[in-house]
């Protein structure tokens, strides 16, 4: 048997063990410190997505769409001046590696196109192709005749009372016009057979839908296929009041530009916006 002075020598020495165990006060813990850390700056990374952005948006101007305005009445009602396009690039470029994958075609009578002007590549235009190599393409009274057949041409307009011979009998080869390039002039006759111009390989030629104020293949002959950029897409803005300006060229577009965005909500044809282009 223990005696009472063991019995409290044991009580003594297991009690801080029972005090641990038993309740306690409980403490909220204070939080751990928040380390905040500047953003680093890598300038590598931000040279590598600004390289990459560039890179993709050359890729889209080079091989896909490129923007272009409407500057003239030429392709009315089709095409009104103020008509912002996108110019699907990829249907006509059959040249290089890219032919293998991307779905080209050739360019087809009816095709609206845009290309660099023959006569100064710097400018584009936009018009319709008519004959396509190989065909023979006359005017007579207006109406177009391609293959000794006389076309249905439901987006073409003309002035009501006006009438010019060349430009309305072409080829008219004994009948002038003052709008005539001089070297398609000279070179206009080497291609007429039989009354009918014949569009050489490699070349188109196009009209106006707004026959009578269009200067075209009439004026200065054929569209090369090199100068062809693509086929208009879609409008995806149109805007009243873009007429050419009297001003000085530069200072005009700029002024003119200034305008339009100013008075953006009056000039939009909204009714025209996101038109795909047949």
């Amino acid at each position: 048997m223990m005696d009472d002075h063991s019995e409290n020598n044991i009580s003594e020495q297991v009690q801080p063990l029972a005090a641990d165990i038993g309740p306690a006060t409980w403490q909220r813990p204070e939080p751990a410190p928040v380390k905040h850390h500047a953003p680093s700056f890598d300038g590598q990374s931000l040279l590598q997505s600004m390289f990459s952005v560039i890179i993709i948006a050359l890729f889209v101007i080079t091989f896909l769409v490129q923007a272009f305005v409407i500057p003239s009445e030429s392709m009315e009602k089709t095409l009104l001046i103020g008509d912002y396009l996108l110019v699907n690039k990829v249907p006509f470029n059959n040249a290089g590696p890219w032919g293998e994958v991307m779905p080209y075609r050739d360019i087809q009578r009816g095709d609206i196109i845009v290309f660099h002007y023959p006569v100064d590549p710097r400018e584009h235009f936009v018009k319709r192709v008519i004959g396509i190599p190989g065909d023979h393409v006359r005017l007579r009274n207006k109406k177009v005749w391609v293959n000794g057949r006389q076309q249905d041409e439901p987006f073409a307009i003309h002035l009501p009372g006006s009438y010019e011979p060349y430009r309305d009998n072409f080829p008219a080869p004994n009948e002038y016009s003052g709008q005539v390039d001089r070297h398609w002039r000279t070179d206009m006759m080497g291609h007429v057979e039989d009354g009918e111009i014949v569009v050489p390989k490699d070349r188109y030629f196009v009209l106006g839908d707004n026959r009578d104020v269009s200067i075209d293949s009439r004026y200065w002959g054929f569209v090369p296929k090199q100068n062809v950029v693509g086929r208009p897409l879609v409008i995806y803005l149109s805007v009243d009041g873009q007429g050419s300006s009297d001003e000085e060229p530069g200072r005009g577009r700029a002024s003119q530009s200034v305008h339009t965005l100013a008075h953006i909500w009056q000039l939009a044809r909204w009714n025209r916006m996101f038109r795909l282009i047949p």
